[in-house]
């Protein structure tokens, strides 16, 4: 059978609706965009609901109205802002176009908010017939760019804070270094002039008395009974001495040795060694001394920690005896769940907490590093007279 023409069959196209009729209506309502129009006069033609509603008005109201007079008059400040200086009247007095993001449009009760705005010449036949302008409220966009920038300048002032406490510290450091090193070659330079004048010379009296006595044994025998009596008489004293020059050599190495490093730390542990450098002190300082010791059943802590703590206390107390002049010294040592609280307190002429952080400070910067190296913290309480109360605070468990 053969096919029938209207087998394919085209159509007639619908005729619109009354809803499409005005599409560019519908495009002005649809966007959450101001859009709105002016004349060469700077006049409203149109305007649509999101852009009336936003400097709080409805169409009807702006239309015939300048929209510079009405709504861009002045910058953020409140200052006026001319109309032969407004982009937006330029675009169609001068066909140019623009776009701005940095200006305020003002509302119908006298506040203002952060726009961008775009303005289009509107060209018909060659001719500018006025323009078109779309603006939206980035108030916050601002806002968030202006948190964005708060943090920014905080992270950068942070960022400049801890770049400078690094070039301080690092400072510090490097004059600690160099102190450091200028101690240990005093303290070298001193042990070898102690050496050199006081074993030196007690060695060499004692070669020379003995070599008197071995030259006065080579004569014995050619002496009488009468002069032998007064030779053993004279060698008697002569090795009374020798003996004194011995235990006063045998002192001076003791004492060297201790300076070097306390024995006292490995015969008998640190709360010994602390009451013994106190006792040493004050005896030495002619200082009364007020003792408080409660440690407990605590066991000594690690040797490189005990030693941390034994110089840091004899740096404490080098302190008050160079510059406290002070006649009274408390020494409060307390141990409480395995944490060492060392406090010593002088009643001498204090000092401005200032002088404790100055640059050349390194004796307390000496200390302090020590105390950080286990994990601990020097305290300084210190004022124009009323004395000086260092304390160390530092757990016994710390790792070195």
């Amino acid at each position: 059978m053969p096919l029938e023409s209207s087998a394919i069959v085209s159509r007639p196209e619908a005729p619109p609706t009354d809803a499409w009729r005005d599409p560019l209506g519908l495009l002005l309502a649809s966007t959450g965009e101001g859009v709105f129009g002016v004349d060469l006069d700077g006049l409203c033609v149109f305007i649509n609901h999101a852009g009336a509603r936003m400097i709080g008005f409805v169409p009807d109201e702006l239309l015939g109205r300048n929209m510079h007079e009405l709504t861009h008059h002045s910058h953020a400040g409140g200052e006026h802002y001319p109309v032969e200086d407004c982009p937006i009247f330029n675009a169609f007095r001068q066909g140019l176009p623009c776009r701005i993001d940095s200006e305020v449009f003002w509302r119908r009760d006298g506040t203002s908010f952060p726009v961008e705005y775009s303005s289009h010449p509107i060209v018909d036949e060659g001719q500018v017939r006025g323009a078109v302008v779309t603006f939206v409220d980035i108030t916050e966009r601002k806002r968030a760019a202006d948190a964005l920038q708060r943090a920014k300048d905080q992270l950068e002032e942070r960022v400049r804070e801890r770049t400078l406490a690094l070039e301080t510290a690092l400072k510090q450091v490097r004059e600690l270094a160099a102190w450091s090193e200028t101690v240990r070659e005093d303290e070298r330079t001193r042990i070898a002039r102690e050496v050199h004048d006081e074993l030196g010379s007690l060695l060499v009296a004692l070669k020379m008395d003995v070599n008197w006595m071995d030259k006065r044994l080579a004569e014995q025998e050619q002496r009488t009974a009468e002069a032998a009596h007064d030779m053993r008489d004279r060698m008697r004293c002569k090795c009374q001495n020798m003996s004194r020059l011995i235990e006063n050599a045998v002192d001076n190495v003791g004492r060297i040795i201790t300076d070097l490093r306390p024995s006292i730390l490995d015969h008998q542990g640190l709360w010994a060694a602390l009451e013994w450098q106190a006792q040493e002190f004050v005896q030495s300082a002619e200082m009364a001394l007020d003792w408080c010791m409660d440690a407990g059943d605590a066991a000594d802590p690690p040797e490189p920690l005990a030693m941390a703590v034994f110089r840091i206390f004899q740096e404490m107390l080098s302190n008050v005896g160079r510059h406290a002049r002070a006649d009274r010294l408390g020494v409060d040592i307390v141990v409480q769940a395995t944490v060492l609280r060392l406090t010593v307190q002088d009643n001498g002429v204090g000092a401005p907490a200032q002088a404790f952080e100055a640059a050349d400070a390194y004796g307390v910067m000496g200390m302090r590093e020590r105390a950080r190296h286990f994990g601990g913290d020097i305290q300084i309480d210190s004022a124009p007279g009323r004395g000086t109360r260092m304390c160390l605070t530092v757990a016994l468990t710390a790792e070195t």
